[in-house]
């Protein structure tokens, strides 16, 4: 089993990058949602942790202690850039052995393949996740918030997926993952949800509600509106016993 500790960075309090009306808090979480969603759906004998499903404010040091408590195999902090440039580039810690350098490479490949960005580089820092994180560990800078060309694309849900199958395709290298022999397809889907909202800040706090009472939830931007997801399943039955569930701990559901 592989544990992946994905780390939407910022959050809550901290809105990280802002700029052409986004917030780097709230694209990091809908590429790590998406991560989540795609490696759950298409790969077997993979465990994933997120450092927060929601508008949470965490401090770097929870982040980190998180992923080592949990003896995470792999640690992955998603960011966007700020700064005027653009394009992608990824960091690994300055004295990062070996592994962590192939990791690295994998990755970086693939979200180049997947987005077409410009590639700035494969680079190494001191930054705190990258230092006290006891596995190998990436940082990944995906486009920059505050120039347009970068921003029109970050705007766009699909291209939030590209992102997100750039990254799962590079960790399934890494870890040699195994593909399910059955992958669903996303149009025979059923999704269980439990809110759909115009403003995110509803669809968190619908999260974080539904977090605490033991359903994992994602937030995901369809058609206009955010929506609070709490499985998909390829089996309607299963679909249907999950939402009986949610029901019976006093959520409105339905299943599309």
């Amino acid at each position: 089993m592989v544990k992946l500790f994905i780390d939407p960075g910022h959050g809550g309090t901290d809105p990280g990058a802002v700029g052409n009306s986004l917030q780097e808090k709230n694209l990091t979480l809908q590429i790590a949602a998406a991560m989540q969603e795609i490696l759950i759906e298409e790969y077997e004998n993979i465990e994933i942790r997120l450092s927060r499903s929601g508008d949470e404010t965490l401090s770097l040091s929870a982040r980190t202690n998180a992923a080592n408590r949990w003896d995470a195999d792999y640690f992955v902090s998603i960011h966007i850039n700020s700064g005027g440039g653009t394009g992608f580039e990824s960091f690994i810690h300055s004295s990062a052995g070996r592994s962590t350098a192939t990791y690295q490479d994998y990755l970086h490949e693939d979200i180049l393949k997947e987005s077409n960005f410009t590639n700035r580089g494969q680079k190494a820092a001191n930054f705190h996740v990258l230092r006290e994180t006891t596995m190998p560990a990436i940082l990944t800078e995906n486009g920059f918030i505050d120039t347009a060309a970068d921003a029109n694309k970050l705007k766009d849900s699909s291209f939030i997926e590209k992102l997100a199958r750039g990254h799962v395709n590079g960790i399934a290298r890494a870890f040699q993952l195994k593909r399910k022999q059955t992958i669903p397809n996303p149009s025979t889907l059923y999704k269980v949800q439990i809110g759909a909202f115009k403003e995110r800040a509803n669809a968190e706090s619908l999260a974080t509600e539904a977090k605490a009472k033991g359903l994992d939830s994602i937030v995901k931007q369809e058609d206009n509106l955010y929506k609070v997801q709490i499985g998909a399943f390829s089996s309607r039955e299963n679909a249907e016993q999950l939402a009986e569930e949610a029901k019976n701990k006093g959520f409105n559901v339905y299943i599309s």
